[in-house]
């Protein structure tokens, strides 16, 4: 199978599944494991050849070496060039070994973690909407009726650096929306997410966390109880296998699927650039209700939110009560938006935590400050071409972000900045 050993792949795979499955279906899941590494999260061309193909052939397809050619014939009716598949076998090329697959589905086990497929039952088919950017598979921890709630959850996102107004908003809200029969989605890091993870806990809701890197290594680490909560009476979630690391870059692209989980999306506290805002953006791409805390208008860490209310893109809500009008369960009304149904949206990456260009994000990501690492392993941790990764390091090298050295590249140390002063301190 996939040129492995067919009795260690269906035995694994049977066991991260929870059920006994037929040789079909085994390969299905084995080959979307698989991609799940090989491709980095939202990549728009392996979602389409997945669909259009099957993971399983696509899988065997990259494994051939197939041209861009005979994968275009073989795609037929499609938007993709030729020149998006050849930079895409670029960027998985570098990745396409059986071993780190295996080792993921065996930590997998060892967790009792889940390996989740567009075809199960208990798939959130809300991540769908995400059309060829959904996620190829996910992994998940937790108890199994924490998928169903989907259909009610409501996301509250915003700040790690919280402010104490918005940490007692966040616990509110949850606690609101969870006494209203909603369940809690957020991203687990510090601040807001936090809080609202541990409200709805703390209200014996439901609540599910989005992770940036495998579901066997909590991140942040001082989240470690928290997560472990979560997973006893929620459900913990990654598109990536276990032993992935978390990235700025995944940080982003994680956003995109606590957009499209819930009935709506709340920002209840977000810097000017937060990563928060970037939440919402792909919520609003979803045509998914946005709305946003109002705070102090001396308070940087509500800058954000006001943007968003000034530029009329979202609703305005300072209660659970607003919050549930924006996705009302059944019996309920919904609250009139207040953007026209033509505005359009900013997708943008809106955060100080990646840079503008993706390319550099992620080649930054897989850089260190201290160990030399070689092109073909960027590329490697990157997802990115060898090619792109050569050509985006001669670019940082002119502008002074990265040293080259005999044994490679290292990242030089980012400056430190000095934190933003209040409007308020004139």
């Amino acid at each position: 199978m996939f040129g492995l050993k067919e009795a260690e792949v269906a035995e694994l795979v049977r066991t991260v599944a929870g059920s006994d499955l037929d040789r079909s279906e085994i390969e299905e899941r084995f080959a979307r494991a698989a991609w799940s590494g090989i491709s980095e999260p939202g990549d728009g061309v392996a979602g389409e050849v997945v669909a259009m193909l099957g993971a399983p052939t696509a899988l065997t397809a990259v494994i051939d070496r197939w041209t861009p050619e005979v994968f275009l014939d073989r795609l037929r009716s499609t938007n993709i060039m030729a020149d998006d598949i050849e930079k895409a076998l670029a960027r998985w090329m570098p990745r396409l070994e059986s071993g780190p697959t295996i080792v993921a589905l065996r930590q997998a086990a060892r967790f009792g973690a889940r390996l989740r497929v567009p075809s199960d039952e208990s798939w959130p088919t809300s991540l769908d909407d995400l059309g060829h950017f959904a996620p190829l598979a996910l992994w998940t921890r937790g108890t199994e009726h924490a998928l169903e709630t989907f259909h009610r959850s409501i996301s509250l996102v915003g700040a790690r650096a919280a402010t104490g107004y918005g940490e007692h908003v966040t616990m509110e809200a949850a606690a609101g929306l969870v006494d209203r029969g909603y369940a809690i989605v957020s991203g687990a890091a510090y601040g807001i997410d936090g809080m609202a993870h541990r409200a709805a806990l703390a209200s014996h809701g439901m609540t599910v966390a989005f992770l940036a890197g495998g579901v066997d290594r909590f991140y942040p680490s001082g989240h470690d109880a928290l997560l472990g909560r979560i997973v006893d009476h929620g459900m913990v979630i990654s598109e990536l296998p276990c032993g992935s690391q978390p990235t700025r870059w995944r940080f982003l692209q994680r956003n995109r699927l606590i957009a499209a989980a819930s009935l709506a999306t709340i920002v209840i506290e977000a810097g000017w650039r937060s990563g928060s805002l970037n939440t919402a953006h792909h919520a609003l791409s979803l045509s998914r209700p946005v709305g946003a805390v109002p705070g102090p208008v001396t308070s940087a860490a509500s800058d954000g939110c006001h943007k968003l209310i000034r530029e009329s893109l979202v609703t305005c809500v300072t209660s659970a009560d607003e919050m549930a009008e924006l996705a009302p369960l059944s019996g309920q009304s919904r609250m009139p938006a207040e953007q026209p149904a033509e505005q359009p949206v900013d997708a943008r990456d809106d955060t100080d935590s990646a840079s503008s260009n993706p390319t550099t994000a992620r080649v930054v990501d897989a850089l260190s400050a201290r160990s030399p690492r070689e092109a073909g392993d960027i590329a490697t941790r990157s997802g990115l071409s060898i090619g792109d990764v050569r050509a985006e390091l001669g670019r940082m090298l002119l502008d002074g972000a990265v040293r080259e050295a005999e044994r490679g590249w290292t990242k030089r140390a980012e400056p430190a900045q000095k934190p933003r002063q209040s409007r308020a301190s004139g």
